[in-house]
């Protein structure tokens, strides 16, 4: 199987992670930001993550790859309950990690803006939903201040290093990819159970951390 993503979408490590966690082969193909081209001919539109599957059919959707991948062999990892503490401690930090994340990512050498243009392609889009860098950079040290106060409060919420609620769920296929794209922001302080669940995520997925590139 192929699977074309961006690097830094956290929507595509939740696709990356169910072939690490199954240790299941696939083929990472990394589409340039500026690309329309490839993904409309495949699916339509411009999204990622997209699986080639076997048979050469194209499936979008970060979780209906999941689910896919994870029942294939019909021994399916993520049968853990999911916990409605750890989808609302999700929900109140994505109201504002974006704003924290989106400048570092469009300044960081992820392969997907191997180019000028791919660079700049993502800075527009971006810059469009989110508003102007330098005055998201202005905001950045209060917003670090906050998800320091919000990893303090997921900390007891882990309760194994190698599943947040004791048993592989979805609820890891959500959290850990936004704990990986934290790892760009320097200033971040991060507990120790959160340190070792992200850590351990890291090495199971075989999804690599992005603590070299933070600024």
């Amino acid at each position: 199987m192929k699977l074309y993503i961006y690097d830094h979408c956290p929507f595509c490590v939740k696709a990356r992670m169910i072939f690490g966690l199954k240790n299941l082969p696939v083929k990472l193909l990394i589409l340039r930001s500026d690309d329309e081209k490839t993904p409309v001919d495949m699916i339509g539109k411009k999204m990622a993550p997209i699986l080639c599957k076997e048979n050469g059919s194209y499936m979008p959707e970060s979780m209906d790859i999941v689910r896919h991948v994870d029942k294939c062999d019909s021994k399916p990892l993520l049968t853990g309950a999911q916990k409605p503490e750890i989808g609302e401690w999700l929900r109140r930090v994505h109201h504002y990690v974006n704003d924290l994340l989106i400048w570092r990512i469009a300044e960081s050498p992820f392969d997907e803006f191997e180019t000028p243009e791919a660079r700049q392609y993502f800075v527009n889009k971006k810059q469009a939903s989110y508003g102007d860098f330098d005055a998201l950079k202005k905001h950045s040290p209060g917003l670090v201040k906050k998800i320091n106060d919000d990893l303090r409060a997921l900390d007891p919420l882990i309760e194994q290093p190698n599943a947040v609620n004791g048993e592989l769920s979805e609820d890891d296929i959500h959290l850990f990819p936004l704990l990986r794209s934290l790892t760009l922001v320097k200033g971040v302080e991060y507990p120790s159970r959160v340190t070792d669940y992200r850590d351990n995520m890291a090495k199971q997925t075989q999804i690599t951390l992005l603590s070299g590139w933070a600024k």
